[in-house]
């Protein structure tokens, strides 16, 4: 189903993330994913001292990573909430050192203000939050005066809860004009549709065939479907370990249907992906 006229399909979309220009005509972005929680859901991409944080993030870059994403909490489904104070310790104690092994942009994955404050003065420039500035609507001040990027997923109430692609729009709409009100920048604004975070597989694969539709918002989209449960669903129930090859699958579907950034786990297996993708499109 199509939620946006074909005027506003062929509206030209740029925008940025922590300075790096993302939209139509550009090269598709590479956002590599890197954990520092023992319960985030790929072990793989855990990083367990300083040390491994430096040289995943040495190896994101060289694999062609425009932006580091690092979280301190996972989000993923039936993992019990992190204490703030436990994601606020784990951020202070790798991410300065994250940030100056970095060449490119570093970005925070969180829902709380002052992790994204911290995080901003050590270096950061994007805030990735997955419940759209609802659990904190305060994470938009802090990135308005850092003059900072903000990622907002769709989220009407808590993650993973924006079923239909018109429920994401209307929810994306409402984290956009509160970002805005609060003073973040228009052009360093990104919407995320909220694929996987435990809803029906179903759901999850008409957002993924319907992400064109997002254009109405006039924001660059980025998608973030990598090694999650619906994949592991299309295989047969396989664990994450295993969905690589179909994660890869849907970041070319997803790139077909004009999304400006994929984040990722495995940097240069997708960025392979999205090249021939990029193509076809």
């Amino acid at each position: 189903m199509q939620y946006c006229s074909e005027e506003e399909i062929a509206l030209r979309i740029l925008g940025e993330l922590g300075g790096v220009l993302l939209g139509d005509g550009l090269p598709v972005r590479i956002v590599g994913v890197l954990n520092l929680g023992e319960e985030s859901f790929y072990k793989a991409s855990i990083a367990r001292s300083i040390e491994d944080s430096v040289r995943k993030v040495t190896q994101f870059i060289e694999e062609g990573a425009d932006i580091i994403d690092v979280g301190g909490a996972s989000t993923a489904p039936g993992v019990p909430e992190i204490p703030l104070k436990v994601e606020y310790e784990r951020v202070r104690r790798f991410l300065k050192h994250i940030v100056d092994a970095s060449s490119v942009p570093v970005s925070i994955d969180t829902q709380n203000a002052e992790v994204a404050e911290y995080a901003l003065s050590a270096g950061a420039s994007i805030v990735n939050d997955v419940s759209g500035l609802r659990k904190d609507p305060r994470i938009a001040d802090v990135v308005a005066e850092f003059g900072a990027s903000l990622v907002v997923m769709a989220c009407r109430e808590k993650p993973g809860d924006a079923l239909s692609m018109q429920q994401a729009i209307d929810a994306l709409r409402r984290s956009v004009s509160i970002a805005i009100e609060r003073g973040v920048k228009s052009s360093r604004i990104v919407v995320d549709p909220g694929i996987g975070f435990g809803k029906p597989f179903n759901a999850d694969f008409v957002l993924l065939k319907e992400l064109r539709s997002l254009r109405v918002l006039g924001k660059p989209i980025m998608v973030s479907a990598s090694r999650k449960r619906f994949i592991g669903y299309a295989l047969g129930g396989v664990p994450p370990e295993e969905r690589l090859y179909g994660s890869l699958a849907a970041a070319a579907v997803a790139v077909y249907e004009g999304v400006h950034a994929i984040r990722t786990h495995d940097v240069k297996a997708t960025s392979d992906a999205v090249k021939v993708a990029e193509k076809l499109r």
